[in-house]
């Protein structure tokens, strides 16, 4: 019995010892889920505490994002509505650097679509490889901007999407420019009206949360925040008929004469808008945007002179309110010269004794100093300066120059007697036609403007009724056969106007072969509706007097003027000489 216990122990310590052990598999298994239960708990610190920022920001940006949404620039137009300068819309190529990479294939591909340097586009996502976004190309149009995407999504191009953006397009392109100026990239104002009223046409951009994928295109508009809201449109006083005739013809006279530039101002005499303001050399604002030669400027406004004998006609009106002159009353200019201390007066040739309508009609020096001569100072310096002469025209036009009129506290004798023909005082062309149509608007100041006027300004008076009317009278003789502007004759209207040669002042002095060559006039003569002034800057083709070279600018904008805003003729005019006048093209 004993024997048979035994022999059973004994077996079953051996089938205990054939049996295999666990302990060290429960150990392993043991270790392992300690280390998991660690690495999830490390895992969740790390997320919620130490990279929480990090991944807050990546999902914002990522999927819900807030986004700007531009608002539209506002129109700028001529007095009758047609359009100068419009928005419309483009799309901009912009990348997350982060999701695009460095897949040479993909960059190639992409780079061949928007027509850019390989080597150039790897370089952009290296210098901004930790921004969620840049732009790769701005303002393509839409068909250039779906051939893009059509790249990205043929070969697997992550992080790139579109951006809608508006474009600024100028349709009358430079007949324009220096007027309406344009916008930059960023659709902001840098030169001309667009810079002067930016603020006003930029209007203000809405807001809006969008849903976008992990290309950041988006894929759902989410909640509008903000509504944009448009720019104001603005309406110009000028009129695109008249501004294209007056660009064509001051272009045509500056390739003519050779000269190195010219302006012109056309000006409504009642209401003082600006009808036409056209300069040379000019640009094209959609596409050459460069300032060689000084293209950006606008002359008009920014480009001062000295206006020589153009300034006549306002001391002779100054001089017949004050008094000390009547239309009929001679002025001696013999021997065609006189002397203020070591300085000379002097005119081309001895005029003799002559009536003041003949100061004007054959321009003497002599006599326009000797009339500014008779008149106090004082009352000469304040006409001048009622006139708007060393002030800024009142347009917010950016860059516009004042000019100068220096006090007549300050003149000695010689300046109070060159005033009188336009030396020692700085003009702008605008200056110069406002002041023209002060003479035109019977001896009433209104100031010039660039914008459409709803409402007349009421202005100021600086000559009498009578004393306007008697200069129109007298500058009609300007424009006759014997007077020195013949070729500024309108056929079947008459003008008064006034001719200006002056000599270019440089380091040297005066010189003796740079010029300007102005014409300043209006018409009807009579009752004047329209002013201009038309400056030639240094003619080169060897003419170079006022009325030769700036003359024949004004006849035949002013005739194409009239006709065109349907002003009845004032002169009966010789069928046979009208068939003439239209057979020279003009």
């Amino acid at each position: 019995m004993a024997a048979r216990r035994d022999k059973r122990a004994r077996r079953m310590r051996r089938e205990e010892k054939a049996l295999p052990s666990y302990a060290g598999r429960r150990r392993t298994v043991l270790l392992l889920f300690v280390l998991a239960g660690a690495t999830l708990i490390w895992r969740a610190v790390d997320q919620q505490i130490l990279e929480k920022d990090f991944l807050q920001s990546e999902g914002a940006d990522r999927y819900l994002t807030k986004v700007e949404v531009p608002a539209h620039r506002g129109l700028i137009t001529d007095r009758r509505g047609d359009v100068l300068a419009l928005s419309t819309p483009v799309d901009s190529v912009a990348a997350n650097p982060r999701l695009l990479g460095t897949d040479t294939q993909q960059l190639v591909a992409l780079a061949k679509v928007l027509a850019i340097d390989p080597e150039g586009l790897r370089a952009k996502l290296a210098r901004y490889s930790q921004r969620h976004f840049v732009y790769l190309k701005r303002r393509l149009p839409p068909a250039a901007a779906a051939q893009v995407m059509e790249v990205v999504r043929t070969h697997g191009i992550q992080g790139v999407h579109l951006e809608r953006e508006y474009q600024r397009f100028y349709p009358a392109g430079e007949v324009f420019a220096h007027v309406v100026g344009f916008t930059d990239v960023d659709d902001q104002g840098q030169e001309g009206l667009e810079l002067a009223y930016d603020s006003a046409l930029r209007g203000d951009p809405g807001a809006k949360l969008v849903l976008r994928d992990g290309r950041r295109q988006v894929v759902d508009d989410v909640e509008h925040i903000r509504s944009p809201r448009g720019g104001k449109h603005l309406a110009l006083s000028i009129d695109q008929r008249l501004q294209f005739i007056a660009y064509r013809e001051l272009k045509a006279a500056v390739k003519r004469q050779h000269a190195v530039a010219g302006s012109l101002v056309l000006l409504d005499v009642s209401s003082g808008e600006v009808l036409a303001m056209v300069n040379q050399p000019s640009y094209n604002p959609n596409a050459n945007r460069s300032n060689k030669r000084g293209r950006l400027r606008n002359r008009a406004l920014t480009d001062v002179f000295e206006p020589g004998s153009t300034m006549k006609p306002f001391t002779v009106a100054a001089a017949l309110d004050a008094g000390v002159i009547e239309a009929d009353s001679l002025i001696d200019t013999s021997p065609g010269y006189f002397r203020l201390g070591a300085a000379q007066v002097k005119d081309s040739k001895n005029l003799g004794i002559i009536d003041v309508g003949t100061v004007l009609s054959k321009s003497s020096n002599v006599g326009a100093g000797k009339i500014a001569l008779a008149l106090d100072k004082q009352r000469l310096w304040q006409a001048m300066d009622r006139l708007g002469f060393g002030r800024q025209v009142a347009t917010g036009f950016p860059g516009e120059v004042a000019g100068q009129l220096s006090h007549y506290q300050r003149w000695a004798q010689i300046d109070q007697a060159t005033l009188s023909f336009g030396y020692g005082i700085s003009v702008t062309t605008l200056q110069l036609a406002q002041a023209y149509a002060t003479l035109a608007n019977d001896g009433v100041f209104v100031p010039a403007t660039l914008l459409k006027r709803d409402t007349p300004d009421r202005g100021h008076r600086v000559y009498s009724r009578s004393s306007a009317a008697t200069v129109r009278r007298m500058l009609e003789s300007v424009v006759q056969s014997d007077g020195t502007a013949p070729d500024a004759a309108v056929l079947g209207y008459r003008v008064a106007g006034k001719t200006g040669t002056v000599k270019k002042f440089g380091p040297d002095g005066y010189s003796d072969d740079r010029y300007l060559s102005l014409f300043a006039g209006m018409a009807p003569a009579r009752a004047p509706r329209f002013v201009m002034v038309v400056m030639l800057d240094e003619p080169g083709a060897g003419k170079y007097y006022g009325g030769q070279v700036a003359g024949p600018v004004f006849s035949a904008v002013m005739a194409e003027t009239l006709r065109l805003l349907n002003v009845t003729p004032d002169v009966a005019v010789d069928p046979a000489l009208r068939v003439a006048a239209a057979g020279e093209g003009r």
